[in-house]
């Protein structure tokens, strides 16, 4: 009784203490921003949700794209239980409690439990172990957060259990529309500050944040409470780079800006100076660049200005890109270092840019030039095997190679 009288009083106070990132959190997925490839309306996930026929999920994505708040929506909806433990520091007997008390609630009442398990990739195989026979049997429904790659730290026994849910980083427009709704909300957010907040300074924010509405929001807090302590009634520019410590990158990702240093990137690789190339880099991360837009710009770099001259460029790149996906920035910044001072230095050729270039212009100067008869199918329209008269096999010569025509004639 003395437990559920504290919760409720913690609850009634928590607009007072509460961070603003905790206070604005999404309460319906109609309030949800960002991630509409999974919850748009009449998506597969929402509707399971909103039919209450989804089953455990694992919600895989960077920090700040929604997932505690997937998870408190997803409860609300189903007036479901719910229930929270932190992967941090919560023991097997814990989890095994908790489970224990979902069974009895849902024999007793029938009522569902959702457990979210925050961090799940630091559970170790043991405490996953202890989740497998409440998810397999239903007397939870289990949702994890984690922001690694599943299927690096999770057991494939939990994974094959539980539905996999990939949440983006949120762009720009999101990040700007969960602030506007913190200044705008009186009740939850900053509406009652008195404080206004420049557009300048609020690009500012979302640039910074880097697609995580948790860091925009607690830094715009950081921004109007250094305001109100200034006595100032609004957020400029400048003060906002002097709160969070961080002066404003001049990029804009939809403008000239974005092309020149981007052109800037490419010609620097080219060019074969890797510090340009490094610089130009850390400007976009820091700007708030999509990487994987970084990324696909280096492998294509690898062929069209290395090529055959160091093929090996080519599965740097492409490596990069898949250590992108594994690990996920700021870490990922190093893979992708790693592959733009290979590609620097290594060394040039645009042999496979111009030869499939004429290629192609041959082609539309010849577009419907015949297959030579010796190249065509050896299997006859009447489905018998053998060689078309007239082709040489290169393996039945003692140097692997003969001479023969192998395009149309002119």
């Amino acid at each position: 009784m003395a437990d559920d009288l504290f919760s409720e009083s913690l609850e009634t106070r928590f607009d007072e203490f509460a961070p603003l990132a905790a206070r604005m959190r999404p309460r319906t997925l109609d309030e949800f921003v960002g991630q509409e490839h999974l919850l748009g309306p009449g998506s597969p996930l929402r509707t399971l949700i909103e039919k209450d026929a989804f089953t455990s999920l694992i919600l895989w994505g960077p920090p700040g794209t929604g997932k505690t708040s997937l998870a408190t929506i997803v409860a609300a909806e189903t007036d479901a239980r719910y229930q929270e433990l932190s992967a941090v520091n919560a023991s097997v007997a814990e989890v095994r409690r908790t489970i224990t008390q979902a069974r009895e609630v849902l024999a007793g009442t029938g009522r569902k439990t959702i457990l979210f398990i925050d961090e799940i990739h630091r559970f170790n195989k043991g405490q996953q172990d202890a989740l497998l026979p409440s998810v397999e049997n239903r007397w939870i429904t289990l949702i994890g957060a984690t922001t690694e790659n599943p299927y690096f730290e999770l057991i494939s026994a939990l994974l094959s259990r539980c539905l996999l849910v990939r949440l983006e980083s949120l762009g720009p427009e999101h990040v700007l529309t969960v602030l506007r709704r913190a200044l705008a909300d009186a009740g939850h957010g900053l509406g009652k500050s008195g404080v206004d907040v420049e557009p300048k300074a609020l690009l500012h924010i979302v640039n910074t944040a880097g697609g995580d509405a948790r860091s925009a929001l607690n830094a715009l807090e950081v921004c109007v409470i250094s305001a109100q302590a200034e006595d100032k009634k609004g957020v400029t520019l400048a003060m906002a780079e002097r709160a969070l410590q961080r002066r404003q990158v001049r990029y804009d990702k939809q403008g000239d800006q974005h092309y020149d240093v981007v052109s800037a990137f490419i010609k620097s690789m080219r060019g074969s100076d890797p510090d340009a190339s490094l610089f130009w880099l850390a400007r976009m991360l820091e700007a708030g660049e999509d990487p994987r837009f970084i990324a696909r710009r280096i492998i294509i770099l690898a062929s069209e200005d290395i090529g055959n001259a160091d093929p090996m460029a080519l599965v740097v790149a492409v490596a990069a890109a898949h250590a992108l996906e594994h690990v996920g920035l700021p870490e990922a910044g190093l893979n992708l270092a790693q592959a733009v001072t290979y590609m620097a230095a290594a060394p040039k050729s645009n042999a496979v840019t111009t030869a499939i270039g004429k290629a192609t212009r041959d082609v539309k100067e010849s577009a419907n030039a015949e297959v030579p008869s010796h190249l065509r199918s050896h299997f006859s329209r009447k489905g018998a095997r053998g060689e078309r008269p007239g082709y040489k096999n290169p393996h039945d010569f003692p140097e692997g190679w003969v001479d023969q025509d192998h395009l149309p004639r002119a």
